[in-house]
């Protein structure tokens, strides 16, 4: 395609490339407007045609892009937008060409459609180039839900249970990420982006190859090692119940298909069912990665082929062993689901997909989607007159999710903090936490969002899992998460011998290494401030929050990060926290990048 054939589809491919870049690596989220404004200005001028939308008048730039909106409307056109990202793509080096070619086919009918319904108004593309005169750019507006005029019960403060109380164990999984192509030898230092896989090639000199049972590199993890675990968890038992919190696939997110997620759905809960057995009942919340494209979550207003039904539906068939009909029925609408546990006990599963950055299909509309957090109230009601205790699972934690998202959210929890006793959440691979505080002072706590460790060695880490222990099912139950444990494989010692199996190891229980007596949220809250006084406690949480396999220390601006993402369950707080700290916003970025 030669340069005046682009030209007319520079916006849209500007545009496209700064929405897509999360998806040719780490996932990022959306930058700040002024930040997206200053890349779109670099991008536009780096073609080199001396073109400069300052030039323009406001008038004539709305004209240009009420143009390119008719002209999306033709195929023939939409192919080249997609050749022109594709080239761009491999220009600018976001990934090599195979997987620039393959991704940008992937993503590109879903993607123009969303751009076509959502970005590319001519009062927000010009808002962009020519300055806020000409319009806004806010695609993701602000927005409230409706809380219920019943006025929120006295708080009491938590008690410890009485020794001997029974406690419940929960058995935790998250991040799975099965890569069926796996291969033991392979290069672990390719240049896509996973590697220790079929086509990654033979490790040259001084390259890493893939081990037996794993590599600390950016790899995922072979079918062996995931039924290694589960081997393991099931004699680990009994479990009272299990969460199961989502991504299975591997992160070759520009070779996917439809079938390949719906197989390898189909593999890993019957895996799970099979060595947990049927006794075991297992809570599962939808991840980021079942779709394909990745990170593509239509809401249910997309109807068709392009809705997320094929996932939807098929999930409802593998988990209907777990899941009674009403469950299963909201989980096809949406994804999300909610049931009784034990009496007093209620699970509500999130499709956190409806709050995430890299879900484009937000840029339609990003109100509340599917009606979810709306949803989400009428059950915390419907439990608070009931007297009932409630669970909340999900993939992505809520302090990473969208603005108005994420305050909502933190308001739900604030007006139920009596009745939301726990929050469980995966998606960042590292074993963290997120605090909760009273609206009003923003200091006391009174909830923690916890964020487990992922099963995926992806990047550079061991695989685990979380066990928790819960305040059990006996009358007046706090249902508060009392400790966790966290298990690991060492790759370096299991891997010396791949042909003996390999021995999961104890990495540490919460109370025990941090000196508390509990994870109520005010023993959270007390062990984040110690982080901030005694450097020798928080670089102990920086080891076990890598698994226990970290190459360095963590210190001044590092530090101010984690502390900044720890103490913010409302992502706003997270940006609060960065300003006030003079970073400009640079903290908040990078404590938003997540491994996806």
């Amino acid at each position: 395609m030669g340069l005046l054939t682009l030209r007319p589809f520079l916006g849209l491919l500007t545009c496209a490339l700064l929405l897509m870049s999360p998806l040719f690596g780490s996932c990022h989220p959306a930058q700040s407007q002024a930040h997206t404004r200053t890349l779109l200005k670099k991008q536009f001028n780096s073609f080199g045609l001396g073109f400069h939308w300052r030039n323009l008048t406001c008038p004539v730039c709305k004209v240009i892009f009420t143009i390119l909106d008719i002209a999306l409307l033709s195929s023939v056109n939409e192919e080249r937008v997609a050749h022109a990202v594709s080239e761009a793509c491999i220009r600018l080096h976001l990934a090599d060409e195979q997987v620039c070619r393959n991704i940008t086919e992937l993503f590109r009918d879903d993607f123009i459609r969303a751009l076509q319904q959502s970005l590319l108004w001519p009062t927000e593309a010009c808002a962009v180039l020519v300055g806020p005169s000409c319009g806004t750019f806010d695609i993701y507006a602000p927005w409230n839900i409706t809380l219920p005029k019943v006025p929120k019960p006295p708080v009491t403060p938590p008690s410890p249970p009485t020794p001997g109380s029974p406690q419940s164990r929960v058995l935790f999984l998250t991040d799975i990420h099965w890569d069926k192509d796996y291969k033991t030898g392979s290069t672990a230092d390719c240049k896509k982006p996973l590697c220790c896989r079929e086509d990654s090639g033979v490790p040259k000199w001084k390259q890493r190859e893939a081990g037996h049972w794993g590599t600390y590199s950016k790899c995922d993890l072979p079918l062996r090692t995931v039924e290694n675990l589960l081997e393991n968890a099931a004699k680990a038992g009994p479990w009272d119940w299990v969460y199961w919190t989502g991504d299975i696939p591997a992160h070759n997110v520009w070779s996917q298909t439809r079938d390949q997620q719906l197989t390898e759905l189909t593999v890993i809960s019957r895996l799970i069912h099979k060595y947990l057995g049927a006794n075991v009942t297992v809570y599962p919340a939808v991840g980021n990665h079942e779709s394909t494209p990745v990170n593509s979550f239509p809401p249910p207003f997309v109807h068709g082929n392009r809705s997320a039904a094929w996932l939807y539906d098929k999930m409802a068939d593998e988990w209907a062993l777990w899941l009674p009909e009403q469950a299963l029925k909201t989980l096809r609408y949406g994804g999300f689901y909610t049931l009784e546990i034990q009496p007093g006990l209620r699970v509500v599963s999130l499709n956190m997909n409806f709050c995430a950055r890299e879900n484009f299909w937000l840029m339609v509309n990003s109100t509340d989607p599917a009606n979810q957090l709306q949803w989400l109230v009428q059950v915390l009601q419907a439990s608070e007159d009931k007297g009932e205790k409630v669970h909340i699972i999900g993939h992505i934690p809520p302090g990473l999710c969208l603005g108005s998202w994420s305050w909502n959210y933190y308001h739900i929890v604030n007006r139920y903090e009596s009745t939301i006793t726990g929050q469980f959440f995966g998606h960042t691979h590292l074993d963290e936490f997120q605090m909760f505080y009273d609206e009003e002072t923003m200091a006391r706590p009174l909830g923690v969002a916890f964020i487990s460790p992922s099963v995926t060695t992806y990047v550079n880490l061991n695989p685990g899992y979380r066990i928790y222990y819960v305040d059990g099912n006996y009358k007046n139950s706090s249902r508060l998460v009392l400790d966790h444990d966290t298990y690991i494989l060492n790759l370096t010692e299991v891997n010396h011998n791949p042909e003996q199996k390999p021995k999961w190891s104890f990495l540490y229980r919460a109370t025990e290494a941090y000196g508390l007596s509990s994870l109520f949220p005010s023993d959270c809250n007390a062990l984040l401030r110690n982080f901030i006084n005694d450097d020798r406690t928080f670089q102990k949480f920086w080891y076990l929050r890598h698994k226990g396999h970290v190459s360095e220390s963590c210190r001044e601006a590092c530090k101010t990060t984690m502390l900044c993402f720890l103490r913010s369950g409302r992502s706003d707080e997270l940006d609060q926290c960065d300003h006030l700290n003079g970073f400009a916003g640079n903290l908040a970025r990078a404590a938003r990048k997540t491994l996806c």
